[in-house]
């Protein structure tokens, strides 16, 4: 867990960090401040480098302070629970939507009416009563090896199922939130019982056991493991990015395949935030969504992480620039949140490890 101001040297929040991860335990952890004229309390569970320009830049434009505590999202929720009506959270930020879902049905969020932030952000990036707002985009796609998967050959998520693929498929995890909400959204979309089915079929097709992240997976189809791997767009990107030769070389043989262009588009999730429900500084928190909605810190989510932006009109990094257009799919990211529970159930009875 980290504890830091942006008013810190960078030296001196990870000094920070190892300090808390090794010597406190989660409730042990000193309050943050409470209400003032010029501060919010971000609880952050996005451990992207690149996201201190993008804070520092709202403390330029506002005068507002970030007091950050950094954790993981098991971990934010849990202190946010303990700490009760006497939390010092103005804002939760995490990734994936199954996250968000997850503090919205603790009771840890509040809704926001926000002309601005309703504008800004398609309705199916948020939350339908102002709950929690997405702010970048990252799409779940296939990679492939492209001299063993032929053009045509592999188009939907439901491709998978197919025995041409037995032992060719690389996933991670079930208990990855990743996978977990693309099941999620094949639910709303298919049913239960046609994903459970699907499912099964899937893991019949796996190349090994699950294990590791999304680059795991691609580097292991770039060493010839399997042909096929599920990826969040951006892992691959910073390979793509990458200026070692090791990794360049990881993805010479490698291609991006976006599903489901014929028919409901390419499953699409989000970094996103809320609210605190029991905010010391709700003005200020709301400030700083419609920040995060604003066109400069929508170039920041792009450039610097190699995610989409959710407003039109922003440049992408180059990188991901170089793909063309794809449709996404529109399902309400809350849905296949909600139906995060479901598809845990589901993967782990289809024998999803």
């Amino acid at each position: 867990m980290r504890l830091a101001t942006l008013s810190q040297p960078s030296i001196t929040r990870r000094v920070a960090m190892l300090g808390l991860l090794a010597g406190a335990a989660i409730l042990g952890l000193p309050g943050l401040a409470a209400a003032q004229d010029k501060v919010i309390n971000l609880y952050s569970s996005r451990h992207y480098d690149t996201d201190e320009a993008l804070y520092a830049n709202f403390t330029k434009e506002t005068g507002i302070k970030i007091n950050r505590l950094e954790a993981s999202e098991d971990q934010l929720l849990q202190r946010m629970r303990a700490e009760g009506d006497k939390s010092p959270a103005d804002v939760l930020i995490t990734v994936d939507a199954g996250r968000l879902w997850r503090a919205q049905e603790a009771g840890l969020l509040q809704p926001v009416k926000s002309a601005a932030l309703e504008k800004a952000i398609p309705a199916h990036l948020r939350e339908p009563d102002g709950h929690w707002f997405g702010f970048s985009k990252r799409a779940r796609i296939f990679v492939v090896n492209k001299t063993k998967v032929k053009a045509g050959e592999l188009n939907r998520y439901e491709d998978l199922a197919d025995t041409k693929w037995k032992g060719r498929l690389l996933i991670r995890s079930s208990t990855n939130v990743y996978n977990q909400s693309l099941v999620g959204a094949m639910i709303a979309t298919l049913g239960p019982e046609a994903t459970e089915t699907w499912a099964r079929h899937v893991v019949a097709n796996f190349a090994r056991a699950p294990k590791g992240g999304d680059t795991d997976q691609i580097k292991a189809v770039a060493a010839g493991e399997g042909d096929v791997a599920l990826s969040n767009t951006y892992y691959f990107a910073r390979l793509l990015g990458s200026k070692k030769p090791e990794d360049q070389a990881i993805v010479a043989n490698l291609a991006v395949i976006f599903p489901n262009q014929g028919d409901r588009g390419t499953h699409v999730n989000i970094s996103g935030a809320g609210v605190a429900r029991h905010s010391p500084n709700k003005a200020n928190a709301i400030k700083f969504l419609e920040y995060l909605a604003s066109k400069q810190a929508q170039e920041y989510f792009a450039r610097g992480n190699y995610e989409f932006p959710v407003i039109g009109g922003v440049p992408l990094h180059p990188v991901i620039a170089a793909w063309s257009e794809f449709k996404e799919d529109t399902l309400n990211a809350a849905v296949f949140g909600k139906n995060n529970e479901a598809a845990l159930k589901l993967m782990d009875r289809a024998g999803w490890k």
